[in-house]
């Protein structure tokens, strides 16, 4: 039986890339914070089965500040394949603590690549590792679409991070030979993002405002462009890296942009309302250093049908239709212009157009990731 190891597992990312691999038949181990500082509501099912034979999670407490008990923990769960996605990924909130995401998932991406180097020299066990890199490492970008090749100029305390992570990356690949590779992830959405993430607000809104249970949203950016697409789809891509023999750094994408503003017209249309009347611009929740633009480069050579905004906004996610308590009257949902994978919970049948990696290695031939 192959054993995944997955940092980040908690989040959404991890919850979905957990499920996918228990449904090939792998044993998943997932790190989580010492302490019981981790939420674990979107992997409780992993870890809790409802029947006995259901495949679940083995959780272990381990630091990403301390590198031996990185070490401990490759020993203890002997993966085949590491899949490091933890990290603080709220942009916004990294102008505000810029220490963490320099720790998480800077300096916590070089003691894992570290551990593996010792775990490697005392076992002879080599494991595959993906980062879990992100577009916002372009940040002011020097060519649309972005791919590979495209120069990084990141422009928040968390793409400098994730530039660090990323080139850290291939320098312990090229220097000591891991079989490491970096997938530079657009942004990417489901029903399980949370709903500090900004068109996760949107949605929410849009819902509530037209249960009467709200009367305005405030947003930043409303012109900010951005490639999205379903996380259920990301993390297979992630699966299929592991599988080349060959490490590699790869654009996961779909080649589809749109703006915030096209995400608050579906949002608001898919409850038959015009967003104009309830959605504000508010100063407060531009980014210190705005990002306007970025979109990934898929692979020219397989084309398929473009998404668009009513595919990847196809329903309000039930939850934000008042499922939390009910806001004081006349208070707006408020959002800035979010975090790395910005996105909404309107994601759940986007299937029509999945990611395509681009710059796929010739022995796969096929790379629509479905």
């Amino acid at each position: 039986m192959r054993r995944a190891l997955i940092t980040g597992i908690a989040g959404q990312d991890g919850s979905y890339l957990a499920e996918l691999l228990l449904d090939k038949g792998y044993a998943v181990h997932g790190l989580v914070r010492p302490g019981g500082a981790t939420a674990l509501e979107r992997i409780q099912h992993l870890i809790e089965p409802t029947r006995p034979t259901t495949p679940r999670v083995h959780l272990h407490s381990a630091d990403l500040h301390d590198g031996n008990q990185l070490f401990e923990l490759l020993r203890a769960a002997m993966p085949d394949e590491i899949y490091h996605l933890a990290a603080q990924s709220q942009v916004r909130l990294s102008f505000e603590q810029p220490l963490a995401p320099a720790e998480v998932p800077g300096l916590a991406t070089l003691r894992m690549l570290e551990a593996m180097r010792r775990y490697r020299e005392a076992t002879g066990r080599q494991p595959r590792f993906v980062q879990a890199s992100s577009s916002e490492q372009f940040g002011q970008v020097r060519e649309t679409p972005q791919r590979e090749t495209t120069p990084f100029h990141p422009r928040s305390p968390y793409g400098v991070a994730k530039v660090f992570a990323h080139f850290t990356t291939i320098n312990c690949r090229e220097s000591w030979g891991l079989h490491a590779s970096c997938a530079i992830l657009f942004n990417h959405e489901s029903p399980r993002r949370p709903a500090n993430f900004v068109t996760r607000k949107i949605t929410r809104a849009a819902a509530r405002i037209s249960l009467g249970l709200d009367r305005q949203l405030a947003l930043g950016n409303l012109e900010a462009v951005r490639d999205w697409g379903f996380a259920g789809d990301y993390v297979d891509a992630l699966w299929r890296m592991l599988q080349q023999e060959q490490p590699g750094d790869f654009v996961i994408a779909t080649g589809v942009c749109h703006s915030v503003r096209d995400f608050c017209r579906e949002a608001f249309a898919a409850v038959g309302l015009d967003y104009e009347p309830y959605v504000v611009v508010d100063p407060r929740f531009f980014r210190p250093a705005e990002v306007d633009l970025r979109g990934g480069r898929p692979d020219q050579g397989r084309p398929g049908p473009g998404l668009g905004a009513h595919g990847l906004l196809h329903r309000v996610d039930p939850h934000d239709g008042g499922g939390g308590p009910r806001a004081p009257a006349g208070r707006p949902q408020t959002a800035g212009p979010g975090g790395d994978h910005d996105g909404s919970a309107l994601t759940t049948n986007n299937r029509r157009r999945p990611p395509v990696v681009s710059r796929w290695p010739s022995s796969a031939p096929s790379i629509w990731i479905r």
